[in-house]
C-alpha cells in the first residue's frame, strides 16, 4: 500500500510540474478560480485508494468539491456552509454503523478487563513527546493521547496472551505503535483530515489488538 501511495503521488507531482511548466509559457492556465481547493481534493482522493480508513478522505473530498463549486459561482457560500456539517454527520454516521461489530468486540474486551480489575496503561503527550516500553511485561491494553505531540508505544517485546484494546486520540499529533510479529491488528478509527496506517500483516489463531479512537489533523502509525 505504501508503494502504491508513492507511485500515485509521483504521478501527481510529475503532472503538476508539467502543468506549471506549460503555464509558464502561457500554453495553459492552471490558476483557475478555486485552484487551491485541489490541495484538499487530490490528497483526499489519493487516500481513498491508499488508506484503509476512508472517512476523513470522503469528508475532505466533499468539502473540497463544495468549495470548488463555490469558487466557480455554481453554488452560493451559504449553501456550502449549510452542506458541510450535514455531510460530515452523514459520513461519520455511516462509519459508525459499519463499524458497529468492531466496536462491540472492543467494548466487550474493555468490559472484561474492567471486571477483572485490570487498568489500561495511559500514555499522554501534550505539546511534548512520550515513550512507552513494555519489554517483558504483560500487556492488557492502553489509552494513548497525542495532542500537538507524539506518543510511541513499543510492544515488540511485550507479553500479549489474549485479545486487547488500544484506544487512541491523535489531535494535531501522532501516535506510533510497534507490535510483535505474532500479533494480529485490527483498526477502526474516526479520521477527520488524518488517518491510520496499519503496516502489519493479517494473521489467524493469534491474539488480536483492536485499535480504536479518533484522528483529527493527526495520525496513528502501526507497524
Amino acid at each position: 500500500m505504501k508503494k502504491l501511495s508513492s507511485i500515485i503521488w509521483g504521478i501527481v507531482l510529475i503532472s503538476a510540474g508539467v502543468l506549471f511548466a506549460l503555464n509558464a509559457f502561457n500554453v495553459v492556465d492552471v490558476f483557475f478560480n478555486g485552484w487551491w481547493t485541489l490541495f484538499i481534493i487530490i490528497p483526499s482522493a489519493i487516500g481513498l485508494f491508499t488508506e484503509r480508513k476512508k472517512t476523513g478522505n470522503l469528508i475532505g473530498i466533499a468539502i473540497g468539491v463544495c468549495l470548488l463549486l463555490w469558487c466557480q459561482d455554481i453554488i452560493e457560500i451559504d449553501i456550502v456552509l449549510k452542506l458541510i456539517v450535514p455531510t460530515i454527520i452523514i459520513v461519520v454516521g455511516a462509519k459508525m454503523i459499519f463499524g458497529g461489530l468492531f466496536d462491540k468486540k472492543a467494548n466487550e474486551i474493555s468490559a472484561e478487563m474492567k471486571e477483572s480489575g485490570a487498568e489500561p496503561k495511559v500514555g499522554c503527550a501534550i505539546f511534548s513527546g512520550y515513550n512507552m516500553n513494555f519489554d517483558g511485561e504483560i500487556f492488557d491494553g492502553a489509552e494513548l493521547n497525542a495532542i500537538f505531540g507524539g506518543v510511541k508505544c513499543d510492544l515488540r517485546n511485550a507479553i500479549i496472551e489474549k485479545d486487547c484494546v488500544i484506544k487512541t486520540s491523535a489531535i494535531f499529533g501522532g501516535i506510533d505503535i510497534l507490535v510483535p510479529e505474532n500479533i494480529n491488528v485490527k483498526t477502526n478509527t474516526t479520521a477527520i483530515f488524518g488517518g491510520v496506517s496499519n503496516k502489519t500483516a493479517s494473521k489467524n489463531n493469534v491474539p488480536t489488538i483492536y485499535v480504536t479512537g479518533t484522528c483529527m489533523f493527526g495520525g496513528t502509525d502501526i507497524k
